[in-house]
């Protein structure tokens, strides 16, 4: 009996512990994304509960681009026209955003990437928590 316990046991600890798949992740960052929290190195968090921007993401093949934009109220969106284009790359079972702009590069890794949730880290070590994005519904 003890034996099937510890089989039991080393099996759902295994599934617990699996790592994600970059691959799968690839396409679960097309979206709408609101960031909810950043975590600081230091451990401290600060929460957002409004956001007026949004992170708009559109990942082609191993590409894609990432654009700042602001709900209006009748579902649509507004940007200011400036993206950012980033480049897919999987890294150490990770998957990694490498950007590029006339002005800087950075990366960011991508520690979990699910349907209603997308976490990243950035080259200071924050920490970023988004959910998906819901449009305004006024019940029309």
């Amino acid at each position: 009996m003890k034996y099937k316990i510890t089989i039991l046991l080393l099996t759902v600890f295994f599934i617990a512990c699996e790592k994600p798949n970059p691959e799968e992740q690839k396409q679960i960052l097309n979206g709408y994304w609101e960031i909810e929290t950043v975590k600081m190195p230091s451990g401290k968090k600060k929460d957002f509960r409004a956001n007026t921007i949004v992170d708009y993401i559109e990942v082609k093949g191993d590409s894609g681009i990432r654009t700042k934009v602001s709900p209006k109220l009748d579902g649509s969106f507004r940007t200011n026209g400036v993206s950012e284009n980033f480049t897919l790359k999987i890294e150490a079972d990770s998957l990694r955003m490498y950007y590029k702009t006339p002005f800087d590069e950075w990366k960011e890794t991508v520690i979990e990437a699910k349907d209603s949730t997308l976490v990243v880290k950035n080259r200071d070590n924050k920490i970023y928590t988004y959910s998906t994005f819901e449009k305004f519904d006024f019940g029309e």
